[in-house]
Parts: C-alpha cells; sequence; structure tokens
C-alpha cells in the first residue's frame, strides 16, 4: 500500500466489494451514490485513474466502471479485508464429517473435497503425494456468471484433471502464508482470467496432501480464508499412515 492515500485505499477496498458482490465493473458514480465518501464524482474518478495507474484496477471495455485487478485482490485479501468469525454450526459441522473418515485416506480426502464444495459454493478439490485428485462441487460453478463461458468451463474441466498442472501452480503460488491464492490473471491464460484457487499444504500423518477451492475470483474470501485454516488445522490433527 506504499504510495496510496486512506482515501485511495477506501475507494480501492470499495470497488473490490462491489465487484465481489454484483461482479459488474464498479463506476464512481455508484461510489458516491451509495456511500457518500465526502467528495465529488470527478474526484473519485480521479482517484480510480490514479488507482489504475497503479495497477490495482483495470477499466472494463464495455461500461465506464473499472474491475480490480489481480494485484487489488491480493492486496483486499492480505490487508484490506476483516476476516469473519465462523459459526460454531459449521466449525462442527465440518469437524464430524472430516472425523468420521479420518481412518482411511481415500474417504478422507473425498469428504474434505465434499466439505470444501458444500461450505464455499465452489469446486472443492484434494490432490495427494501419490497425484491422485479428488474434487466435488462442479454444479456450484454454474451458479457463477462466470462459469456460463462454456470456454472457461471446458478449461477449468480440463484443469481440476491435470494434477501435473495443478502441481505446478502451487508451486508458482507458494509462499509462507498458510492459505494461498493464485489468480487466473497470473497465469497467462487469457481463458482462465476470471478465475481463483485457493489453496494450503497440509500434512495428514506421514502423507502431504494439497487441499483447496477453484472458483470465480469473487471468492467470500473473509470466509473462506478461515474456513480453509480450520480445515488444515484439522486435518493436521489426524494420524493416517495410509
Amino acid at each position: 500500500m506504499i504510495g496510496l492515500t486512506a482515501r485511495q485505499i477506501q475507494i480501492l477496498k470499495l470497488v473490490v466489494e462491489e465487484f465481489i458482490n454484483s461482479a459488474r465493473p464498479v463506476g464512481s458514480e455508484m461510489l458516491d451514490r451509495k456511500y457518500n465518501l465526502g467528495v465529488s464524482p470527478a474526484t473519485i474518478r480521479n482517484e480510480m485513474v490514479f488507482l489504475e495507474k497503479q495497477g490495482y484496477l483495470t477499466k472494463d471495455h464495455s461500461s465506464a466502471g473499472r474491475l480490480p485487478t489481480s494485484a487489488a485482490l491480493k492486496l483486499y485479501v492480505n490487508e484490506l479485508m476483516k476476516e469473519k468469525q465462523l459459526t460454531v454450526a459449521d466449525e462442527v459441522d465440518v469437524k464430524e464429517k472430516i472425523w468420521s473418515n479420518r481412518d482411511d485416506l481415500d474417504d478422507l480426502a473425498d469428504e474434505v473435497a465434499k466439505s470444501l464444495a458444500e461450505q464455499t459454493q465452489a469446486l472443492g478439490f484434494v490432490v495427494t503425494s501419490r497425484n491422485k485428485a479428488y474434487s466435488s462441487g462442479y454444479a456450484n460453478l454454474l451458479s457463477m456468471p462466470e462459469f456460463f463461458d462454456i470456454s472457461l468451463m471446458r478449461q477449468v474441466l480440463t484443469l481440476i484433471e491435470e494434477v501435473p498442472v495443478l502441481q505446478e501452480i502451487f508451486r508458482f503460488g507458494s509462499s509462507e502464508n498458510p492459505v494461498q491464492v493464485v489468480y487466473g490473471q497470473e497465469l497467462g491464460n487469457r481463458d482462465l482470467e476470471p478465475i481463483s484457487l485457493i489453496f494450503s499444504n497440509v500434512h495428514v500423518g506421514d502423507n502431504n496432501m494439497t487441499v483447496g477451492v477453484l472458483g470465480s475470483n469473487r471468492f467470500d474470501y473473509p470466509y473462506v480464508m478461515p474456513m480453509m485454516r480450520y480445515i488444515k488445522n484439522l486435518m493436521e490433527q489426524i494420524d493416517v499412515k495410509e
């Protein structure tokens, strides 16, 4: 956030949250009407132009609005958003389902993929150290307008079956954070620009797994990030040898 004023940060945060909620470009006049920022729409527009020059926003060619870039989304996830508190009901539901399958690695991986899909309303997946992939929640993608594009859907269906490609993405997104995010804009494939993957490396006894979710880049990050950490911590309490 070096070089950004408090007002620019506020506008950037609002643009990201409006985009996540609506899947539409965000304009200065809408921000003015909805949030009463205390400055004119022209001033808001100038700030958005500055944010565009800094690489945080990009102009939408079909409207006067702007969209957040992967840099903006990363900044939002890492520094701007306020995480939600997981409910006891959510935690208990996930723990019961995972715990009941903790004695068998295949059953565990399958259940984790299902739980991730159910909790995030996206596509949940688990990739084991033996390069075996488990996935669930394909129908969830069809509730996201981005996936009405048949070419995007085809690319995603292919991607989730290509374990070596997934492993490359995991290496690309590797960081010290317990939960990592990779955006389609970073992958060099124009067709995948609307998506993101949120994943975590997990140690289950003697086994290494990568667990995660794939969906549009409009994830409910304040909920998904703590849920991912909760599932990671839960799995790492399990001791499965095979």
